[in-house]
């Protein structure tokens, strides 16, 4: 059974009230912004599912302060784990740029861009026509080339390019796929301020 990414984009007011009035409010359900299942995302963001990287925020648990909607929601959610949380201001903190340690084990795909050069297409995709290129035939390997075959290794199919190498935090956490999320929290830290703006997720 696959896990699948549940919470709420969450702000508060911390301009010109008192501190009794500073509670955080839900803004928007994540239903509405990411609809993805990416596990190396969700590692590389909460330590969930995936050990590719060093997570940003690893089971802090449900916020003491969370607002009544994201409680309720956890509450209603039997199987929920791994609830964490992070600010914008710490999201704005980050090394994207920062690569994995070791080579990632999955092959990554690159296809042209509009410019020419190679962009990340998927990682583990195409896996029939891999196997066909690399001639690999053991589904443990194929799944995990990047155990089997040193960094560098490249298998060209005209525009389309398999390569074994290491991943980068913004491609373990895609702008296209998350871009949305950034979106309204930004905006919303336009208002709030970086630090009175956060995403609150659990998982199930």
């Amino acid at each position: 059974m696959g896990t699948d990414i549940y919470g709420f984009v969450e702000c508060r007011w911390d301009r010109w009230l008192d501190e009794d009035d500073r509670r955080w409010h839900a803004a928007i359900d994540l239903d509405h912004l990411y609809n993805g299942r990416s596990y190396v995302a969700f590692g590389c963001l909460f330590g969930v599912r995936d050990a590719s990287f060093e997570p940003l925020a690893a089971d802090r648990g449900l916020p003491p302060d969370a607002s009544p909607e994201a409680v309720a929601a956890y509450g209603g959610w039997g199987g929920a784990y791994g609830a964490s949380w992070i600010t914008w201001a710490e999201l704005q903190a980050v090394d994207w740029e920062q690569t994995t340690t070791e080579v990632h084990e999955r092959v990554h795909e690159y296809r042209r861009g509009a410019g020419g050069a190679w962009e990340l297409y998927g990682l583990n995709s195409n896996l029939d026509r891999f196997a066909e290129l690399s001639g690999i035939d053991d589904p443990r390997v194929l799944h995990r080339a990047g155990r089997f075959h040193p960094e560098g290794s490249e298998w060209r199919d005209g525009d389309r390019l398999f390569r074994i190498g290491r991943l980068r935090r913004k491609e373990a956490v895609p702008d296209d796929a998350w871009a949305p999320v950034w979106a309204v929290m930004r905006t919303l830290a336009g208002l709030h301020g970086d630090d009175g703006v956060r995403l609150v997720v659990w998982f199930g």
